[in-house]
């Protein structure tokens, strides 16, 4: 058989070229569909994401034996706490066979249950005018929110503009959905509009506690940001989140940037900045940076499940070289590393991590990791140094939840009104919780008294109505 010829040969070497060209142009496609499908799972708008149920799940409920945890029975209510007493007679027979019944002795069973009458409340508000100046006058009960009269004067009370704000904030109900249940469980007629205006005024009352707020979060050591996709009026917003000592911000702005954070805070803020790799926080030079290391693991993670052969190898030294400085931060805080011994495993991942990833990788996808973590070096183990200091940006995505939980059912704000109304009680009822107080206490004592400070104040009890 004759031997290919040089014009043969060159031939089939353009064929394969062509062949290897298309294999790759067909390899990078199914690698970016790999990834968006990656990205896709991780979206909190996609639901069940979480696989399977397991073959094998482990029985529901308490744990037979004498060690299963507190029984979470109610308790019984105080003899002063009973409201109404009522009597279950027994029957004039016996239910099976007819015969006559006989007491032997009384049990007893309590309910508590919601009110469904409403409150209806008339004020008779006195007017006057002063003899020395001739200014008019006003009686004020402290019931009311509002000096308003005449056409006016039917009004929602405070508890009632309280249970509207919480419930669509918090419980996510749209307003139609909020009308709904004010009319099936209290019989109060509400419409979408005054949901809406009740929700509007409620935010102008909150703005000097979502002021403090702000002021609180710049007087923060520590901070938490993150940012999520927002709309208003069906445009593209980013919903901003920032949790500080004791305080929690939101911002609604246009951009994804640090501008937000930077209105708040100022780029020469020089406390502890714990983030995710977003380029824009590294504007604030004066911070102390903390890259979130569940970032860095759930990746690594993604990596050594879609590699094959040895690419696994450098996720798998990422994942290893991680949780061990956390094993390393979670002994320093039970006591068992001293500050001495904490510096020595400081330095000496830190140099480990350097040492992983200061080479380039054939490995597109580990090269791209490497870099990332080469990049911003010794931030991924700042909580070697404070074990204080959280290894992730857990606290921010927490506190976005319940706004993410919000625009899945109603997208967004429609007005910029409502995008301000949205971020200043979002930032109050967030606030509360870590302050430990009631967010529908406070935002009802500032809607009948205007504001009182969120940090130094325990609200008073609500009146009971009956």
């Amino acid at each position: 058989m004759a031997a290919p010829s040089y014009e043969q040969l060159l031939a089939e070497n353009e064929q394969l070229r062509q062949q290897l060209q298309r294999l790759q142009r067909a390899c990078d496609e199914l690698r970016q569909q790999l990834q968006e499908a990656l990205r896709a799972g991780k979206r909190q708008a996609a639901p069940f994401t979480k696989g399977p149920p397991k073959p094998d799940p482990k029985k529901p409920g308490r744990k037979p034996g004498a060690r299963h945890g507190r029984h979470g029975h109610r308790p019984p209510p105080t003899p002063e706490q009973v409201d109404e007493t009522h009597d279950a007679p027994l029957p004039g027979a016996c239910p099976d066979c007819g015969g006559p019944v006989e007491e032997t002795h009384t049990d007893q069973q309590f309910q508590t249950d919601i009110p469904r009458r409403p409150v209806v409340r008339r004020f008779t508000i006195h007017c006057g005018r002063c003899r020395s100046c001739g200014r008019a006058c006003r009686g004020r009960h402290p019931l009311q929110t509002s000096d308003a009269v005449g056409a006016a004067a039917s009004q929602v009370g405070p508890d009632a503009q309280a249970a509207v704000v919480v419930l669509n904030k918090e419980g996510g109900l749209s307003y139609r959905k909020v009308a709904r249940v004010f009319d099936a469980l209290f019989g109060i007629r509400l419409t979408r509009g005054a949901c809406t205006q009740i929700v509007l005024r409620a935010g102008r009352r909150l703005r000097p506690a979502y002021q403090e707020v702000r002021q609180r979060l710049k007087e923060s050591k520590r901070l938490t940001p993150d940012e999520t996709g927002w709309r208003i009026g069906g445009q593209p917003a980013w919903l901003h989140c920032w949790v500080g000592d004791g305080a929690t911000g939101y911002d609604i702005h246009p951009q994804r940037g640090a501008e937000a954070l930077i209105a708040v805070i100022g780029l020469g803020w020089d406390g502890t900045l714990i983030h995710d790799g977003w380029a824009a926080y590294d504007r604030f030079d004066e911070a102390i940076h903390q890259q979130c290391v569940a970032h860095a693991l759930r990746r690594a993670r993604e990596l050594e499940q879609s590699q094959q052969g040895r690419a696994k190898a450098f996720p798998r030294q990422v994942i290893s070289l991680f949780q061990g400085a956390l094993q390393v931060r979670d002994a320093a805080l039970a006591g068992d590393v001293d500050e001495a011994g904490l510096e020595r495993e400081h330095l000496r991942y830190v140099n480990a991590l350097l040492d992983l990833t200061e080479r380039p990788r054939a490995n597109e996808a580990n090269d791209l990791l490497a870099r990332h973590l080469w990049n911003h070096g010794e931030r991924w183990l700042m909580f070697l140094i404070d074990p204080s200091v959280p290894a992730t940006n857990y606290l921010a995505e927490q506190a976005l939840r319940p706004a993410v939980v919000n625009r899945k059912v109603w997208g967004g704000n429609r007005t910029e009104s409502g995008a301000e109304a949205q971020k200043g009680i979002l930032s109050v009822l967030e606030s509360c919780k870590q302050q430990l107080i009631s967010g529908f206490q406070y935002v009802r004592d500032t809607l009948c008294h205007g504001f009182a400070s969120l940090f130094t104040r325990t609200p008073t009890p609500a009146p009971v109505g009956r």
